[in-house]
């Protein structure tokens, strides 16, 4: 008979704490909700993105003939921006630049940013040393914003221009390369 007792003090004592539970339950702690918040959410994605890339061989300033050609050059196409939904949450976007020079001889590059009538809008000029027997590698980044930004957003060509500059003479036989690593971080807010 203990062993019975036993057991229904057990089972009423686990109902009263079920039923407890269940009232309390029952009984929250809660606060008006205030969806307007949802109005002050800002979303800030960055994206990060290979560029341009170029690998051009000393010997591609010279001439079939033999002559040393002075510069290079190269239009692109760069129509990144004319989706309007991207242009309207974009608020900043780095450019950066690696340049490998291994040729003995320095250059300037100029890349030109060019509207829809192929006027530039912008240029960026980097010096390159020329290579000496030790690593001639330039770095840089350009960051675009508010009145620059502006700018790229109206960028529909992009132009590279490298020009070469004194020094003993190039041939068919020389060696070396100019090589143009870039990148662009692109920051937005929606």
């Amino acid at each position: 008979m203990d062993l019975t007792l036993k057991k229904m003090k057990k089972y009423c004592f686990y109902k009263i704490i079920c039923f407890l539970l269940l009232i309390g339950s029952g009984f929250s702690c809660t606060s008006d909700l205030n969806f307007d918040q949802a109005n002050d959410l800002k979303l800030t994605p960055v994206y990060e993105a290979n560029f341009s890339y170029f690998d051009v061989p000393a010997k591609s300033f010279v001439s079939d003939t033999g002559m040393e050609i002075p510069w290079a050059g190269d239009e692109y196409d760069f129509d990144v921006f004319r989706d309007k939904y991207l242009n309207s949450y974009l608020r900043k976007v780095d450019f950066y630049f690696e340049i490998n020079n291994t040729i003995n001889r320095p250059f300037s590059l100029n890349i030109v940013l060019l509207d829809a009538n192929n006027r530039a809008l912008t240029t960026i000029k980097k010096g390159v040393p020329a290579y000496s027997g030790t690593a001639t590698i330039v770095t840089s980044t350009e960051i675009f914003e508010n009145n620059r930004l502006e700018l790229l957003k109206k960028t529909v060509k992009m132009g590279f221009l490298i020009t070469i500059g004194s020094g003993s003479a190039l041939n068919a036989n020389s060696t070396g390369n100019l090589v143009l690593r870039s990148s662009a971080t692109v920051y937005l807010e929606i």
